[in-house]
């Protein structure tokens, strides 16, 4: 209860795009989708008006914008009424949008995330006690409320799939856990920040200690028939409404080929039966991958935009900043994914989940600073593991939800959430006794866990240190005219050299943990259980 209610005291303040035509922002953008979805063939969705908010996420996010649209048109046809709703402002209708992204976190996310909780402190070995003030500082991270309850998205539903897959391997149940990831694809393109270590997980659970071919095989066709089915509905309307001849705008003339078809080394011929729901199919990965719009968004904390700071790399062509893309990429979440390939155990995955997510929002293309709730989810639910309420991972996890929370400070200013996000920032920092509002991780003395040595204190206090010196100038010193995006810049550069930092940690606590540092190297895991790791 008391988790659901700063949810929805977050929502009394605006949202993206309150008041800002003609686009207003992704409130509208949702509400949009409600309305086309309602009112159109469903073969039309990934085609219409693709310049005001053209639906582009995966099917999954399409049907539940149909559903909620549905429902919504039930109490007032107005809200979603096609093309006259536009930027539509009623009260009510903003209590309407609130209640469903609060009801699908209660329906998705907030189970999931009890559920994978418990099994996880079992599996660490956590007291109910301990596992109890973990799911709290779990529920209650600020990035994710403040993100979809204040800001307004729906990403906890794709979040809660993750953590339902997770929970799902944890249990052993391999099968589950694809079902459940694939949801989380097909709801948000995102949760690709994750799929190289999935598989990679999946792979070694095949393969160690000796191959096992069914569950290889069992693993890949539940995989592919999740995906179908997902998609079913989608490539089923296509035929549906181009055998109605005249309700459909994807007919063989009506819509040009997307980049995926008109690239292919042959002509397709558009009056063959099949083409409609390759057309439909092309169309939407085109929409869910959208290459064209460049390296990233806005300013967004990651490498990309901290060097084009520096140097301007819009100069260069897409292709070749799409290929240098993809080979950082690759390159950051490689030693993760061959790590938990080789050492495929359950305690290892929040692990390479972190480390792989913060090389995606990192290296990869077309980045948003939303996106950082992504590597934070694995890295905060490792405070329900061993020592994790210890002073080493809570500071390190407190030190990057902090952070990741600050960087959002530019985007949560433009939508005037400056109240709630002092207030849960705060709250977070104060229960898990952090800076600003407490010393004692760094000051005091701590009998479990594992301690923090003086570099890592210097650094977290430093950080800690900047992020409220650029408060206080944000606030009272005005950029200069000819830079007016100043301290937004500067916020960007600090947070990208943060988030390298956690990338590290993540990526060498997760190879220290396999033991094979210690093994080949002498290198040691300090650690005050030294518990036989469960397969």
């Amino acid at each position: 209860m008391a988790v659901g209610l700063f949810r929805w005291t977050a929502g009394f303040w605006g949202y993206s795009g309150f008041r800002a035509p003609p686009m207003h922002g992704d409130f509208e953008a949702q509400r949009h989708w409600m309305e086309i979805t309602i009112h159109l063939p469903i073969s039309q969705w990934y085609f219409y008006d693709l310049e005001y908010w053209g639906l582009d996420y995966p099917p999954l996010t399409a049907y539940h914008s149909w559903l909620l649209g549905k429902i919504g048109s039930m109490i007032n046809p107005a809200w979603f009424a096609l093309h006259s709703s536009r930027g539509y402002e009623d009260q009510l209708l903003k209590v309407y949008m609130r209640a469903t992204v609060l009801i699908s976190e209660y329906l998705v996310y907030i189970p999931a995330a009890v559920v994978f909780n418990r099994r996880f402190s079992r599996l660490e070995g956590l007291s109910t006690w301990e596992a109890s003030i973990a799911l709290v500082a779990i529920l209650m991270q600020p990035a994710t409320i403040l993100i979809d309850h204040a800001h307004f998205q729906y990403n906890t539903v794709m979040l809660g799939f993750v953590l339902a897959s997770m929970s799902s391997m944890l249990a052993g149940r391999l099968l589950w856990g694809c079902v459940f990831f694939v949801a989380a694809l097909c709801f948000k393109q995102m949760a690709l920040y994750y799929a190289p270590a999935i598989f990679a997980y999946l792979l070694g659970q095949s393969l160690l200690p000796k191959p096992n071919l069914l569950r290889f095989v069992a693993i890949s066709l539940v995989t592919l028939f999740s995906f179908a089915l997902m998609f079913l509905p989608m490539i089923g309307g296509a035929f549906f409404d181009n055998s109605r001849n005249g309700d459909s705008t994807i007919g063989t003339k009506a819509a040009p080929a997307p980049p995926l078809l008109s690239s292919l080394p042959f002509n397709l011929d558009a009056n063959v039966w099949y083409y409609p729901a390759l057309l439909q199919f092309a169309q939407s990965i085109h929409r869910i991958f959208p290459f064209a719009r460049g390296l990233f968004e806005d300013k967004v904390a990651n490498l990309w935009c901290a060097v084009h700071t520096i140097h301007k790399i819009h100069t260069y062509p897409i292709a070749m900043l799409q290929r240098v893309s993809l080979s950082a990429t690759l390159i950051s979440i490689l030693p993760a994914c061959m790590t938990i390939s080789l050492f495929p155990r359950k305690d290892l995955l929040p692990w390479a989940l972190a480390s792989t997510a913060w090389g995606f929002f990192l290296c990869s293309f077309q980045v948003h600073e939303k996106s950082v709730l992504l590597p934070l989810l694995p890295m905060t639910v490792l405070l329900g593991g061993e020592g994790g309420l210890g002073q080493e991972l809570r500071a390190w996890v407190g030190w990057a939800n902090v952070l990741g929370v600050w960087t959002l400070f530019p985007l949560l200013k433009r939508d005037v959430l400056r109240v709630p996000y002092w207030v849960l920032s705060l709250l977070w920092a104060y229960l898990l006794e952090l800076p600003p509002t407490s010393l004692a991780l760094y000051t005091g003395i701590h009998t479990e866990g594992r301690g923090l040595s003086l570099p890592v204190k210097l650094l977290h206090l430093g950080f800690y240190a900047v992020m409220a010196m650029w408060h206080v100038l944000e606030a009272f010193l005005p950029p200069p005219k000819a830079k007016p995006d100043l301290w937004v810049v500067v916020n960007v550069l600090i947070g990208a050299a943060g988030f390298g930092v956690c990338f590290l940690w993540c990526t060498w606590q997760l190879l220290l943990r396999t033991g094979m540092m210690e093994e080949y190297f002498g290198v040691r895991l300090r650690s005050v259980k030294g518990k036989q790791k469960t397969q």
